[in-house]
């Protein structure tokens, strides 16, 4: 699977509206960045970190990424050119609440899978949360409806 290059990212970035499909694959790209970038938020990237991912990332979308994917997610050059806050804040409002609400408890599953959370994983997830607008209801896994 190809999505590491985020293309989907980088058209919603430009501006352009979403159909139902490229809203999934949307979805698919945010979270693998998303769960990827946590990886190595604090310049450590644990096996299990990647392994969770790998789980998170099947569960959640039902296909199978490789290490080189998440590796490749977690170091791309993509944020060279802008940083991931302003790819998430662009993403939160073609994302539903609930894939932003699922890439926020998904995160917070990556941060912890190590054993040890960092104040850099710390800074890290509140940055996503603020990029994608996320409530402190949605924060804790309340949702309505």
């Amino acid at each position: 699977m190809s999505i590491a290059d985020l293309s989907n990212v980088l058209s919603i970035f430009g501006g352009s509206e979403p159909d139902p499909e490229k809203q999934k694959e949307l979805f698919k790209e945010v979270l693998l960045m998303t769960l990827a970038r946590a990886s190595s938020s604090d310049s450590n990237i644990q096996q299990i970190e990647v392994e969770s991912i790998q789980g998170i990332l099947k569960q959640e979308t039902g296909e199978d990424f490789t290490v080189a994917d998440v590796r490749k997610a977690a170091r791309s050059d993509l944020y060279e050119t802008v940083p991931l806050r302003k790819y998430l804040s662009s993403a939160s409002r073609k994302l539903s609440s609930g894939d932003r609400v699922t890439i926020i408890q998904t995160l917070a599953e990556v941060i912890r899978s190590d054993t040890e959370v960092s104040v850099l994983e710390i800074d890290f997830f509140n940055s996503v949360a603020e990029a994608l607008k996320a409530t402190p209801a949605e924060l804790i896994g309340l949702s309505g409806g």
